[in-house]
């Protein structure tokens, strides 16, 4: 039997082959001059756990189950997932509030209000680009073309196992091209997990956009249900499943508000394995519906946790919201899906790297329950 020392700090990792029937008891340290020893039956749900091997100390989080029934699942500290797995898109660089980007041979300079340093441009591409996207000062922007090049551009992704999947590119409002690029780490994992399932997963694909997470798993060998509010949208990913030669893959494309999608889902029984949503900070539906991320997120989580298998095997959800961390994403995936199910929450900044400086830009949050 183990006794562990705890010291009682935020940031953990999970190591999952610690066994709870190992530990007969546990030592808290609340300071340096306060101790506390607790059997482990002790009523807290949440242990922070550090021992000592090999001259290393690991830290790991042991979740106890519940008094409420609940499973036992894990969490472990929040990271940065790299995109770096591009041969078409390229982060050059990045300062004054922009980036500057390679897709495919067209450079585009567009905002982000991420990037708020002020860096030396590293490379003289800045003065090269084909079209910058400027906001205006009274909402909005517009694109400036400085080279002619022809729209739709395409770009491709080499998966893993499987033939690369293509995407039209056209330069839209609000300074978007049809693709975010970092999303490349998820459709990774989302693959890894269909091909590991070893069976013909269903996956429902929610504000799926130009549908670049639907072809990863199609190419992987699952069932898709692709749903998105923008008619144009979907149309959009039919043509890049085309592009991509997954055409006759079985992809059910809807135009749909996602909200209600899932009411009917549910009085009908649906049940899917995966559930993947990248909802918009605001937006509306075909019949008008406004959706405001901030009251409509967790409802609709719930309600989607109630359309998953048995044997369901993940749930993911993106966001480009500031104020949704990837923490806040997470403890709502915990209350819905890791409690009454078990596995495991990895809650991650997602980002790319950038060429120019050797770093690497945040750009958007993912938290992902696996079983």
């Amino acid at each position: 039997m183990i006794n562990i020392t705890i010291y009682w700090q935020p940031i953990t990792l999970c190591f999952p082959q610690w066994h709870v029937e190992n530990i007969c008891s546990i030592l808290l340290v609340i300071s340096r001059h306060r101790t506390i020893v607790l059997p482990f039956n002790s009523p807290y749900d949440y242990y922070y756990i550090e021992r000592k091997k090999t001259k290393e100390f690991l830290k790991v989080c042991l979740p106890v189950k519940s008094g409420g029934g609940g499973q036992r699942y894990h969490q472990r500290e929040t990271k940065m997932l790299i995109a770096n797995s591009w041969m078409d898109y390229e982060l050059l660089d990045c300062s004054s509030g922009e980036r500057l980007e390679r897709w495919g041979n067209v450079v585009l300079v567009r905002p982000d209000p991420q990037v708020i340093w002020d860096t030396p441009k590293a490379t003289a591409l800045w003065g090269r680009a084909h079209a910058r996207y400027s906001r205006s000062d009274k909402g909005g922007g517009s694109w400036q073309f400085i080279k002619k090049f022809k729209e739709p551009w395409e770009i491709s992704w080499a998966c893993p196992q499987s033939q690369s999947l293509k995407f039209g590119l056209k330069c839209m409002g609000f300074k978007h091209t049809g693709v975010f690029p970092e999303q490349a780490v998820n459709w990774s994992r989302l693959q890894g997990i269909i091909r590991t399932a070893n069976r013909t997963v269903k996956v429902l694909n929610m504000f799926a956009y130009t549908g670049a997470a639907t072809l990863a798993c199609a190419a992987a060998g699952a069932a898709v249900t692709h749903v998105d509010a923008a008619k144009g949208m979907v149309q959009w990913a039919r043509e890049n499943a085309a592009r991509s030669g997954l055409g006759e893959k079985p992809i059910r494309w809807l135009a749909d508000d996602c909200a209600k999608f899932v009411q009917r889902e549910l009085r009908r029984g649906g049940k899917y394995d995966i559930i993947i949503m990248d909802p918009p900070s605001y937006g509306r539906g075909p019949g008008g519906e406004i959706w405001k991320l901030e009251t409509e997120i967790h409802p609709l989580i719930r309600a989607c946790a109630g359309l998953l298998s048995d044997d369901a095997p993940a749930f993911l959800v993106n966001s480009y919201t500031t104020g949704l961390s990837p923490s806040v994403m997470g403890y709502i995936l915990r209350a819905e899906i890791g409690a009454k199910r078990g596995g495991s929450v990895d809650c991650d900044e997602i980002g790319l790297p950038v060429t120019a400086a050797g770093t690497a830009l945040p750009c958007g949050a993912s938290a992902l329950w696996t079983k």
